[in-house]
């Protein structure tokens, strides 16, 4: 390594400081876009963000949020980790009441009203406040869904031979969560109708909102981390946001994780949520090995601007790393971006302090095992209790299938 310590020490401290992309972040590093996320997710439509934890959902709202600036839309960012573990529906009272806070917050330089205004949305939000007090209606009599099909199951052979690894997983998580969805349902319905009813004036009243702005013609309901609320409340909330938003200059971008998230359901057959290609369009910005090239060269971008922050060039980053380090690199942290670097961080300290000439393979490989444990530990506070057993078995029968085959193809 030539780099002198200053500038590695930088490197450092930028790459620590943007680990946890922050609201209005100073000189963050901006998002990386190679397949038309930005300019999409800035356009007059309903969006869901999918990716892992550290692909960049959050970096992607702020990024755009600054794209937005000087232009006739501005964005409200509501961050659902604040409402986990909330109980449903105050979960949802308590979105709106944050959305409109928001508003109130800027109405004067959004929407030139004052006093009128300001009265009216303090009205609406006293009675979401009252409606939050009130005693949730329950029932003793809650029908659970028998469900005659398995639903979205894992079930394959993985291999063949005498020692094949069968794993099943996710036929008896479809069931819970329907009847978990079926439970909250019925138990509060009361709060629900009461939210119905709201609906047609909450949205008349957004609609003067816009009418009289001469500066704001949208405004973009920017909810992140929506796998945060439990997956049975998360049809409801997506329900009535897209119910909200529908004939309304207001859009939702929703950034969360695919395998932990439940949009769309058919109650009865009711639709309740937002269906992928009809009420929203997906932006997919994951970061896979189904092509590695792109995946590796993502993320030298992004180590590249991380550079720049620290007066590195381009060929001095390329410098830390020797032989095929930076490669393995990217595979230890599965191509996710913040993994990469977080563990790039680690394996910087252990080379500095032993003088060595670079990053390569070996080093990166020491740090493979505790990664994957770490991994296994946030796949478990990720999940809901009620799927952490099956995950747990698919995985375990994956890593057994590949101690037995000598193999990670199946």
């Amino acid at each position: 390594m030539k780099l002198d310590d200053n500038r590695l020490e930088t490197l450092r401290r930028k790459i620590n400081e943007s680990l946890r992309i922050q609201r209005d972040s100073e000189k963050a590093v901006p998002y990386i876009d190679t397949s038309n996320a930005l300019a999409d997710i800035t356009s007059r439509q309903n969006h869901t963000v999918f990716a892992r934890i550290g692909c960049g959902k959050t970096l992607l709202l702020h990024d755009s949020s600054r794209q937005l600036e000087g232009t006739t839309i501005r964005t409200v960012y509501l961050n659902c980790e604040d409402f986990k573990r909330h109980s449903f529906p105050n979960v949802l009272i308590e979105i709106l009441d944050a959305l409109f806070a928001e508003l109130e917050a800027h109405l004067t330089g959004w929407f030139g009203r004052k006093r009128a205004s300001r009265q009216l949305i303090h009205g609406i939000r006293s009675n979401l406040a009252s409606l939050k007090a009130r005693e949730d209606e329950s029932t003793e009599t809650v029908r659970r869904i028998e469900a005659s099909e398995s639903g979205a199951s894992l079930g394959s052979s993985l291999g063949a031979g005498n020692k094949a690894v069968q794993a099943k997983v996710g036929a008896s998580v479809e069931r819970k969560m329907k009847a978990e969805t079926e439970r909250n349902f019925v138990r509060h319905e009361d709060k629900l109708k009461a939210l119905d009813i709201q609906l047609p004036a909450l949205k008349k009243q957004l609609r003067d909102f816009f009418d009289t702005s001469s500066s704001v013609k949208a405004v973009f309901l920017q909810i992140d981390d929506l796998y945060h609320l439990k997956k049975a409340d998360q049809p409801f909330v997506m329900d009535y946001i897209h119910r909200l938003c529908k004939d309304v200059p207001l859009y939702f971008k929703v950034a969360t994780l695919r395998h932990a998230s439940s949009l769309y359901i058919d109650r009865d057959g009711q639709p309740i949520g937002a269906q992928e290609r009809h009420d929203f369009q997906p932006i997919n910005i994951d970061y896979t090995f189904a092509d590695f090239s792109k995946t590796r060269d993502q993320n030298k971008r992004i180590f590249q601007e991380f550079g720049k922050l620290a007066t590195i060039k381009s060929n001095e980053m390329d410098d830390l790393f020797r032989g095929q380090g930076f490669d393995r690199l990217v595979m230890a942290g599965g191509g996710v971006p913040r993994d990469t670097l977080s563990l790039f961080l680690e394996v910087l300290g252990a080379v500095q302090s032993q003088g060595g000439e670079g990053i390569g393979k070996d080093e990166v490989r020491i740090l493979s095992r505790s990664n994957f444990e770490r991994r296994i530990y946030e796949l478990k506070e990720d999940s809901e209790g009620l799927e952490q057993d099956e995950l747990m078995k698919g995985i375990y029968a994956l890593r057994e299938f590949c101690l037995q085959k000598k193999s990670n193809i199946f």
